[in-house]
């Protein structure tokens, strides 16, 4: 290839450093970042979930976690109680503070959404999304 940043590769790295960057931007005018609303995010359709589970869906790694529910319990967004079976285990639930941080930056990450639906135009977002899906897929 003679271009070597016209590649797929390149070109998604610099898309997902653009989305991240957009995404931190708007979620800072709530006090929140990209990992801290995957957070809170994967706790409202996983209760309980551990820091390893968090980690993984934020992509981030577990000391990383741990600095990021730390700081979103000071922010009183969530809540830790030992794990009933695992005492060493904390889970984490969202609080009712933490749901409405969730609201509002669910907000917000819909317009980023829909500024990312409208440049796939023409094409169809859903196959664009399948196709990204199946390179990340590919890639594992």
């Amino acid at each position: 290839m003679d271009d070597p940043l016209a590649t797929i590769g390149f070109a998604l790295k610099m898309a997902q450093q653009a989305l991240r960057t957009h995404m931190d931007t708007a979620l800072q005018r709530i006090g929140l970042t990209t990992p801290q609303y995957a957070v809170l995010t994967y706790l409202k359709v996983e209760p309980g979930a551990s820091n390893a589970a968090l980690a993984r869906r934020a992509f981030v790694t577990p000391q990383t976690m741990q600095g990021i529910v730390v700081g979103l319990e000071r922010a009183g967004f969530i809540k830790r109680t030992p794990h009933p079976e695992h005492r060493r285990v904390q889970t984490t639930e969202l609080t009712a503070q933490g749901v409405k941080a969730l609201e509002e930056a669910s907000a917000i990450v819909a317009g980023v959404e829909a500024l990312l639906r409208d440049a796939a135009a023409p094409l169809d977002p859903e196959t664009v999304a399948a196709t990204l899906l199946r390179f990340a897929e590919t890639l594992r």
